[in-house]
């Protein structure tokens, strides 16, 4: 274990690595972030090894959208547990569902769809009113609740996904650049002006916490298998791949994940696997240090990093 002095700030990320080369590469991709002004947690763990490497795993970070992951194992586990039935037709009304660009948040007429398309179009197209809805049948304390029953004890649910967008409304209006100013602005100063940017009231995990749950799900030991093996179907639907999936495509390569946006947090997590039977499950976990709305650069660094991880730890 060790630190690495990232440029332009006190923080001094804590690498682990089980040998030597693991514990290279986890610095080399701590400096990497660091030079980008991103500050982050990353975690990379080998399923059938166990081996591992990152830095500042155990950080609590506000999930965004990576939340979603925890409410469709509940719901899934309901869905198994026969008292949800997937076909259960739910309508939205975008008069008052969640804000968002993909699936039913943008449209503009109400639609009815499957509790079992709901949680599709929330994991592949990462759609906040299909989460909404869900939140509906299954309420945000119920899954926290679920969550401690199972020991994920660091991983917390504490809102809606549309709340993260009332709580930015409520700090800066409608004006989503002084949003972005404000939770720049506040990461540099830890004190965050929008609720939930703050560990104490995001809902929240660790780079450690989630890669727990994902080595969990897919060795079926969580929930029940007819709930992880439709999860991990699902997870491997999603259609986003300019973070750390960029660096993992190939015909040999599988690659299952979700990411999580809002503001300055971009993350993502998920596992891959290769035709050769290596398993490694990923948390990338990002706050950057600038306004941008766009930042393919961080994107990328999280691509190299799923790369450098991966081949660092395959066998």
């Amino acid at each position: 274990m060790s630190a690495v002095e990232p440029s332009g700030n006190r923080h001094r990320p804590v690498c682990v690595g089980d040998d030597g080369a693991l514990l290279d590469v986890a610095e080399t991709v701590a400096a990497d972030w660091s030079a980008l002004g991103v500050r982050g947690s990353f975690l990379a763990l080998n399923l059938d090894t166990g081996e591992r490497l990152g830095f500042d795993i155990d950080e609590q970070v506000p999930l965004a959208s990576v939340a979603k992951v925890p409410l469709a194992l509940v719901v899934l586990d309901r869905i198994a547990a026969g008292e949800l039935d997937a076909a259960r037709p739910v309508t939205v009304d975008p008069a008052r569902s969640s804000v968002g660009s993909t699936g039913l948040s943008a449209f503009r007429h109400p639609a009815t769809v499957a509790v079992g398309d709901l949680l599709l179009l929330m994991l592949s197209v990462s759609d906040n009113a299909a989460a909404d809805a869900l939140f509906d049948l299954v309420p945000v304390a119920e899954v926290d609740t679920r969550l401690r029953a199972w020991g994920c004890d660091n991983i917390r649910m504490r809102h809606r996904m549309n709340h993260m967008y009332e709580c930015a409304v409520g700090a800066a209006g409608n004006d989503f650049s002084l949003a972005l100013e404000l939770a720049v602005r506040d990461e540099r100063a830890g004190l965050p002006t929008i609720e939930t940017l703050d560990p104490a009231h995001a809902s929240t995990g660790s780079a450690a916490a989630l890669v727990g749950l994902l080595r969990r799900v897919w060795g079926d030991e969580i929930a029940v298998p007819a709930a992880t093996a439709e999860l991990r179907r699902l997870m491997g639907c999603q259609v986003f791949t300019q973070r750390m999936a960029c660096e993992l495509r190939a015909d040999s390569l599988r690659w299952s994940g979700k990411t999580g946006t809002f503001l300055h947090l971009r993350h993502e997590i998920g596992v891959v696997e290769a035709e050769s039977g290596d398993r490694v499950a990923m948390a990338a976990l990002t706050r950057a240090d600038r306004r941008a709305g766009l930042a393919p650069d961080i994107e990328l660094a999280m691509g190299a990093a799923a790369r450098d991880a991966f081949e660092a730890l395959r066998r």
